[in-house]
């Protein structure tokens, strides 16, 4: 039998452990695709195909038969009830960026993605198109909230903001920091900073903007943010006692 499943939420929270109480490890955005691990009443243990990640969601909203043919492109596209951009057919729901749709329709210039469901077409791009500048998407998040587990507008977190990168271009990239600095093989021994170099902490991820700054999730500050390098090095030793763990390329 088939087990392979989609998400039709704007976004689920994932959770560590089988309760709603326990800590939110990460988000399934709208159409990614899921295996159900463990089925019981209301909570659904599950494993993202993405990156293999595992947790445990609400009873959502779920379909098996799905197709994308476009992902959003913008921080948050606003879903509309009609192909009509009037107030009374907005909705108050948005999909983030990297979900991704089947286009159904189009109209004016809107697509239509699901029943009564309307993004602006300019909001999307084809599944298979590419973005490389990475900076041109992580500056999508400037200033949206640090959230642990988030990946969306409503919040996000270090490593989700690097992952997403490679999410939105179809690369696999792990999902939290521990496993990330594993991953990444293009190790640098010298502080070369420079534009598109990953930072990494024990339990924490920044991307150098240029030789001078960089863009991190900061939860301290609570939201994306670009500061300086020197400073956020000294500041994360003094603060958390952290030393830099790895330096190396996208």
């Amino acid at each position: 039998m088939p087990n392979n499943f989609f998400c039709k939420s704007p976004y689920i929270n994932l959770y560590d452990s089988p309760s709603f109480n326990s800590k939110i490890s990460s988000q399934i955005l709208y159409g990614e695709k899921f295996k159900i691990l463990l089925k019981k009443k209301k909570i659904i243990k599950i494993k993202t195909s993405y990156d293999n990640y595992v947790g445990y969601i609400k009873s959502s909203n779920y379909i098996s038969k799905f197709r994308p043919t476009h992902k959003v492109s913008v921080l948050k596209s606003r879903i509309f009830k009609y192909p009509e951009s009037s107030a009374k057919h907005k909705s108050k729901k948005f999909l983030s960026f990297s979900s991704e749709i089947q286009v159904l329709k189009k109209k004016k210039k809107f697509v239509m993605f699901d029943k009564n469901s309307w993004l602006y077409a300019k909001d999307v791009k084809l599944i298979n198109q590419k973005e490389n500048k990475i900076l041109k998407i992580l500056k999508l998040f400037l200033n949206c909230r640090y959230r642990w587990g988030g990946k969306t507008f409503d919040g996000i977190d270090c490593s989700a903001l690097i992952q997403i990168y490679y999410k939105y271009n179809n690369k696999y990239f792990p999902r939290d920091t521990k496993d990330q600095i594993k991953y990444c093989k293009l190790y640098l021994k010298k502080k070369n900073f420079k534009k598109g170099i990953l930072i990494f902490w024990n339990g924490h991820v920044a991307v150098c903007i240029n030789s001078t700054k960089l863009i991190h999730a900061y939860g301290p500050i609570k939201k994306v943010i670009v500061m300086p390098i020197k400073k956020t090095i000294d500041i994360i030793g003094k603060t958390a006692n952290l030393k830099v763990q790895k330096i190396c390329r996208i």
